[in-house]
C-alpha cells in the first residue's frame, strides 16, 4: 500500500524519515521530495492545470507575456527554466509543482490552513533519485556527468532549450526535479525545489499511479492537526520564517491567535 495513515506525532516522524539511511555515506540523507496538502483529497495538480479551460494551449501565451512585461533584471539568463522558475515564484500559472527537501516544511503546508482542520491532510513523499532513473538518456547522462541527484536551471538550460524539446525527448511521459535559483529568502528558507512533467496536461499523481515504487502518501488525520501545528510553531516552522516579510508575519499572527475549533 502506498497510502499510510498515521495516528500520532511519533508515527509521523518515523514515516517521514523512513529509508533516509544512506549506507554508502554512513549518513542519514533522505532522497525524498515532500509536498504537504491541507486536504488529503487534493491532487498533485499544477497551477496551470487548475487554471482550467484550454490551459495547455495558453501556457506559451502566459509565458510570452510574462517575459514581455516583467522587469528584465528579475532573471539572470534568458532560458526557459529561469523564466519558469521566476514565473512560478511570483504566482503565474505554470506546469511546475513546488516541493521541499524538508519534511517539517511539508508538515507546515499540510497544517497551515486552519479552515481545513476538519479535513484529513496529506504529505506526499517522492523518491527523486529513483524518479530520475526513468529519465530519457540525454537527461539521465547529464545528471551522471555532473554527479548530481537533482538538476539546476543551468544544467537544464544546457540540455533542453524549450518545453517543446522536453516533450520530444521520448514518447513516454516523465518527471524531473530541479532547484530554482535562490531568488529570495523564501526559496532558501523553504528548502524548495520543483518538479516538471514532460506533459503539461498530466497531474503528477496520475503519473505516479504507474510507478508505485517511487512514492508514499502519508495521511494526517484531522484530529492530529492541532498537535502537529502547535509543535511546529514551537519549533519555529512558521509563516514568519518561511515567508519573510510583513505578509508572512501577518499570516503567522492571524493563525497563531485564532481560536481553536474542534476537528
Amino acid at each position: 500500500m502506498n497510502e499510510v495513515r498515521i495516528s500520532t506525532w511519533n508515527e509521523l516522524q518515523s514515516q517521514l524519515f523512513a529509508d533516509s539511511w544512506n549506507s554508502e555515506l554512513g549518513r542519514f540523507r533522505s532522497r525524498y521530495a515532500f509536498r504537504g496538502l491541507s486536504d488529503a483529497h487534493y491532487h498533485l495538480e499544477t497551477t496551470l492545470i487548475r487554471l482550467g479551460g484550454n490551459y495547455a494551449d495558453l501556457e506559451r501565451h502566459l509565458l510570452r507575456n510574462f517575459k514581455k512585461y516583467a522587469h528584465r533584471n528579475v532573471v539572470k539568463g534568458d532560458s526557459i527554466w529561469h523564466w519558469l522558475s521566476v514565473a512560478q515564484h511570483y504566482g503565474l500559472p505554470t506546469r511546475l509543482l513546488d516541493w521541499t527537501y524538508s519534511p517539517f516544511i511539508a508538515m507546515h503546508f499540510a497544517t497551515a490552513n486552519i479552515e481545513k482542520f476538519n479535513l484529513d491532510g496529506a504529505i506526499w513523499a517522492v523518491n527523486y533519485v529513483k524518479t530520475h532513473q526513468l529519465l530519457p538518456d540525454k537527461l539521465r547522462y547529464k545528471l551522471e556527468q555532473e554527479g548530481a541527484n537533482v538538476f539546476t536551471v543551468e544544467m537544464l538550460s544546457e540540455s533542453v532549450k524549450s518545453l517543446e524539446e522536453l516533450a520530444k525527448l521520448t514518447s513516454d511521459h516523465f518527471t524531473l526535479f530541479f532547484e530554482p535559483p535562490s531568488i529570495d529568502d523564501r526559496i532558501i528558507n523553504q528548502f524548495a525545489f520543483c518538479s516538471v512533467m514532460s506533459d503539461s496536461t498530466k497531474a503528477m499523481d496520475e503519473w505516479l499511479e504507474n510507478h508505485p515504487e517511487l512514492w508514499v502518501k502519508i495521511i494526517i488525520p484531522a484530529e492530529l492537526k492541532w498537535e502537529i501545528r502547535d509543535k511546529l510553531d514551537q519549533a519555529n516552522i512558521t509563516e514568519r520564517v518561511l515567508f519573510p516579510g510583513l505578509d508572512g508575519l501577518s499570516h503567522w499572527l492571524k493563525r497563531h491567535y485564532s481560536p481553536k475549533v474542534p476537528a
